[in-house]
């Protein structure tokens, strides 16, 4: 019998192994919620099956997200992220990531870590939403707008409300899977 999966990833091999495997499973590592708010910056514009297509690109160019090393570029590796046809060349973006980096580490210094930070935003528990159809899931929420707003406050860019609540829902912060999905009690 076929799994019932939220019907947005259906279709593509690719997004339903995202699907099945990681969204919306709760992340508390830093290095993975770096990769995963810098993948959600490129993704503001796009669709997220172009930003899953080229995660492997991203990974190499971006130093496997290492924020570290990413808070260390400077022009000339910038110019080349700008020349790497495998990720998406937006230079307002690539240079977001390399100040988000430094904002991330920053957020760290202060809290303990950046998971900790985040994660405060939802109690340290994930919000358990009761979706019956994704097309109702919410864009934005009242959490997302404030952990938005304090970001920026923070230094971070590209992290507007939407980004933040899709950046939560990937991170398993939020649960928006269907009800009806297979994943809905798995996270």
């Amino acid at each position: 019998m076929k799994k019932q999966r939220c019907p947005w990833c259906e279709g593509d091999s690719l997004y339903e192994a995202y699907h099945d495997v990681e969204w919306g499973t709760p992340v508390r590592d830093d290095d993975t919620l770096f990769e995963f708010l810098v993948l959600e910056t490129f993704q503001a514009g796009l669709s997220w099956i172009t930003i899953l297509r080229k995660r492997e690109n991203f990974r190499k160019a971006f130093d496997q997200f290492d924020y570290r090393k990413i808070a260390q570029y400077g022009e000339k590796k910038i110019q080349a992220l700008l020349n790497d046809a495998g990720i998406i060349r937006n230079k307002l973006k690539v240079r977001a990531t390399v100040s988000n980096a430094m904002a991330f580490m920053k957020v760290q210094d202060e809290f303990g870590s950046f998971s900790r930070y985040v994660w405060g935003f939802v109690g340290d528990s994930p919000i358990r939403n009761r979706v019956e159809n994704y097309k109702d899931a919410p864009a934005t929420t009242k959490i997302s707008d404030a952990l938005s707003k304090d970001l920026k406050k923070r230094g971070f860019k590209f992290v507007g409300s939407t980004v933040i609540y899709a950046f939560m829902q990937a991170t398993g912060m939020v649960n928006d899977h269907e009800i009806s999905c297979f994943r809905y009690d798995q996270v």
